[in-house]
């Protein structure tokens, strides 16, 4: 038969491992549910979170970020991986984020448990460097929203106990 490569197959890597995620999330969302398939989600995005947080303090040369350097990783991690992340403010108690393209594209629709991961991502990444966070998926693209709103709490205060996210804790004191 010979060289396929001229067909037009919509096949290549990145789509291939988007397409798997989703559907092995899809398939797990399925079997167990969307609160155990987003623990299991959870799960890799931390040890995800681990590593690039590792890579990024190796590459700044800093034993570990501080606020601001939190905020420029979380931005410049999803650049990387094709996401359009945003600081819309940060302070001492939070660092909220805007997002216009999600690293899994048009394939997270319809599919939240993948939004575990940048929630165990920005969770384990600023606590292991500032104790402690909490993350609030406000809005997400998974489920509907033009794009997405990410609170990623710092301080364990009144608006952060209300929000409806994920604990994160660090080896630090909180403070």
């Amino acid at each position: 038969m010979g060289d396929l490569a001229h067909l037009p197959v919509l096949l290549e890597r990145d789509i291939f491992l988007r397409k798997l995620l989703r559907h092995l999330s899809g398939a797990i969302e399925d079997v167990v549910g969307l609160d155990e398939a987003s623990g299991l989600v959870s799960v890799v995005g931390r040890q995800m979170g681990e590593e690039m947080d590792g890579q990024y303090r190796e590459a700044l040369q800093v034993a570990s970020l501080d606020r601001g350097q939190v905020a420029d990783v979380l931005v410049d991690l999803k650049a990387r991986i094709q996401g359009d992340f945003y600081v819309i403010s940060q302070d001492d108690e939070k660092i909220v984020l805007g997002n216009r393209a999600c690293p899994f594209g048009e394939l997270v629709a319809g599919r939240p448990a993948l939004c575990m991961m940048t929630s165990n991502v920005f969770g384990s990444i600023a606590a292991a460097n500032l104790g402690w966070a909490k993350v609030e998926l406000e809005e997400t693209i998974a489920d509907g929203a033009d794009g997405c709103r990410v609170v990623v709490y710092l301080k364990d205060s009144g608006a952060a106990r209300a929000a409806d996210g994920r604990e994160y804790f660090g080896d630090q004191d909180p403070g």
